[in-house]
């Protein structure tokens, strides 16, 4: 009887989201270049590495669930190093999963030709050098990064201001019921 109240009571802990502690549960995954929280779920914990957003992720949890034969719920740090490994394949290749090339980050890659999706310290790399490119090729983009301006044809009249305030000076305030001061010449 008091068996059935403790199997009773487990259950009902797990009915309320309550998380069991797994044995083997590592407390930091490196997965990409980003130290990730082992409590966090796959999907979780690919969504926090630079260059893979929201979107990406859900597409990559699919991928994950489908061709990988794993749970994208289950947390990142019970999973072996092998599971980890997919995982890594999973977002250095994510064509080869079947994530379609519009979700990838560098359609015709300017070097290859080929679409790529990049992530982590190489995409802030290659984000550096597509800059400088335009810079040194001096077109329109290049000029407005190389002037801190705004680049993608936003208004500037009112917005982006940067260093000191330029505004109208009023002129000395006038005591109400008298003339305007006269100018002397």
């Amino acid at each position: 009887m008091a068996e059935e109240k403790e199997k009773n009571a487990q259950g009902s802990e797990k009915q309320h989201g309550k998380k069991e502690p797994s044995s083997k549960l590592t407390s930091i995954i490196r997965i990409a270049g980003k130290d990730v929280n082992g409590s966090y779920s796959v999907v979780r914990a690919i969504d926090s590495v630079k260059g893979i957003g929201n979107n990406m992720a859900k597409a990559m949890s699919h991928a994950v669930e489908d061709k990988l034969g794993m749970d994208p719920y289950a947390e990142i740090g019970s999973l072996d190093d092998e599971s980890i490994a997919k995982l890594e394949a999973l977002i250095k290749n994510p064509e080869k999963y079947g994530i379609p090339t519009f979700m990838l980050n560098r359609n015709k890659d300017f070097e290859t030709g080929k679409d790529l999706h990049i992530v982590g310290n190489d995409l802030i790399f290659a984000k550096r050098q597509d800059i400088g490119r335009d810079v040194t090729l001096r077109t329109w983009r290049g000029s407005r990064h190389q002037y801190g301006q705004k680049v993608r044809g936003q208004h500037t009249r009112s917005t982006g201001r940067t260093g000191t305030t330029m505004g109208v000076t009023k002129k000395s305030a006038q005591k109400p019921g008298s003339a305007p001061a006269k100018d002397k010449k």
